[in-house]
């Protein structure tokens, strides 16, 4: 198969045809997802949890739960504005967080990777942007000598806010643009001018840090093949080092979701001939394909760890939206989307003591079959696939034995490429990540899942 030659999923209809595979189902960048987690009883001691797990290269992510504007694709733990002086006080909180998980590493524990998160962490001024890097190195992280990732808006990628971060050794900047085209931009209720954009992304570079990502969307409405690639072409002619295409998805309780519509195959496949249009684009353009999702340009320089490094075991997250990972237990804080549920579990967070913060409060508990699956998901929606010999020294077994059907039947579809030393995904399997990630949760977190009532 080419690079050209993707099958659409279906002719355009508004019935599903028998047999049809949805090529958009679920983006798994984390496994399990939040609404899997429970409330923890008994809450667990981070000093237990930490006490037997390696801690000489973990990962720091720091989560700002503040925007200046909730898009209507969204559906990340957020809220919009931060009146009362609260961004203080969940610095303030953050910082007694940050006590309590001290004490529960041991004073050799080492960071290999920070990113800060949201939200929008740049909704935070200059000051309070410094004080949050002061957090974050008083856990240990020598920012300046790991890959430091912070995602922005445009509105709030202001000079002075990009000094400090270039200051504190930011490595990576990812600005959330979207969209270039104006109309585009309103239609997924992001409000914003191109005009804006560009100036942003003038100052990113002005701030010389090192490594630019922008993130574009593709599926909104009235979005046409002219529209996505002239969006692509004002994203190329910054040569990001990086570039995420994002397929559009409508979730509950977000402000798409409130406006009615529904996938379907006619959308997918109109999602799909975005996506191989764009990807053809970037890699003509010299840029190097790494999942669906990603691309790097060919002659960028080296990253240092990735940023789903971040998803792996040995995670540390700080704020009431940040997942920690262990191997034995995935924990975080209440999960929402709806802006009062949010709200109260940000005003629960602020409140909270070090005695609080001492133990995990929500969570999943990490079974051996959880941990194959997890690895699986991690490494084969990755482009270059998982070595065998990498899961057979892990788990001591071939991951045919584990996952035989899964396989087979990805193998069937045309997803796995066949008679290799690893596991990859074929050019139709990469564009079908959506749909092969969720056949690898388990019975337990699907059920799970299920029966998380939105909020």
């Amino acid at each position: 198969m080419t690079v050209t030659d993707l099958p659409v999923p279906a002719p355009p209809s508004d019935e599903v045809p028998p047999g049809y595979v949805a090529p958009y189902q679920n983006y798994v960048y984390a496994y399990p997802h939040k609404t899997a987690y429970r409330q923890l009883r008994p809450r667990p001691a981070l000093t237990e949890l930490w006490a037997h797990e390696p801690q000489d290269a973990l990962s720091l992510y720091l989560h700002v739960p503040f925007c200046e504007v909730r898009c209507g694709f969204c559906n990340l733990f957020t809220r919009v504005g931060a009146p009362g002086e609260l961004t203080t006080r969940y610095l303030d909180a953050l910082e007694r967080q940050a006590e309590a998980v001290r004490e529960a590493l041991v004073p050799s524990a080492r960071f290999a990777t920070a990113a800060f998160g949201g939200g929008t962490p740049t909704y935070l001024t200059a000051a309070e942007l410094n004080r949050l890097c002061d957090i974050a190195e008083s856990l240990g992280a020598d920012l300046r000598a790991v890959p430091l990732s912070v995602e922005a808006s445009p509105a709030t990628a202001t000079a002075d806010r990009l000094a400090v971060l270039a200051a504190r050794g930011a490595t990576r900047l990812s600005l959330g643009v979207q969209s270039f085209d104006d109309t585009e931009a309103r239609a997924a209720v992001r409000p914003q001018r191109r005009a804006d954009v560009e100036a942003a992304l003038q100052r990113v570079r002005d701030a010389a840090i090192p490594l630019l990502n922008i993130d574009l969307i593709y599926g909104i409405d009235g979005q046409t093949t002219d529209s996505w690639a002239s969006s692509l072409d004002a994203a190329l002619a910054w040569r990001p080092e990086e570039l995420y295409l994002y397929p559009l998805y409508v979730r509950p309780l977000t402000g798409l979701a409130r406006r009615g519509g529904r996938p379907d195959p006619q959308w997918d496949a109109h999602r799909l001939d975005l996506y191989r249009r764009g990807r053809d684009r970037l890699l003509a353009a010299g840029y190097v394909q790494e999942s669906m999702r990603m691309f790097r340009r060919g002659d960028a320089p080296d990253p240092g760890p990735s940023d789903y490094a971040c998803q792996t075991d040995g995670m540390i997250g700080l704020g009431c939206g940040a997942r920690s990972y262990t191997r034995t237990l995935h924990y975080s804080f209440d999960y929402a989307v709806g802006a009062h549920e949010v709200r109260a579990i940000i005003d629960d967070y602020v409140a909270g003591t070090v005695a609080d913060f001492r133990h995990a409060a929500v969570g999943h508990v990490m079974t051996e079959d959880e941990a194959r699956r997890r690895h699986l998901l991690q490494s084969i929606l990755q482009a270059t696939g998982m070595p065998l010999a990498d899961y057979r020294s892990r788990f001591g077994a071939d991951p045919h034995e584990h996952f035989g059907a899964e396989l087979d039947r990805w193998s069937a579809r045309g997803w796995l490429r066949a008679g290799d030393a690893r596991l990859r995904l074929t050019e139709l399997g990469l564009a079908y990540s959506d749909a092969l990630g969720p056949e690898l949760f388990s019975p337990r977190v699907r059920a799970a899942m299920a029966a998380y009532e939105g909020r």
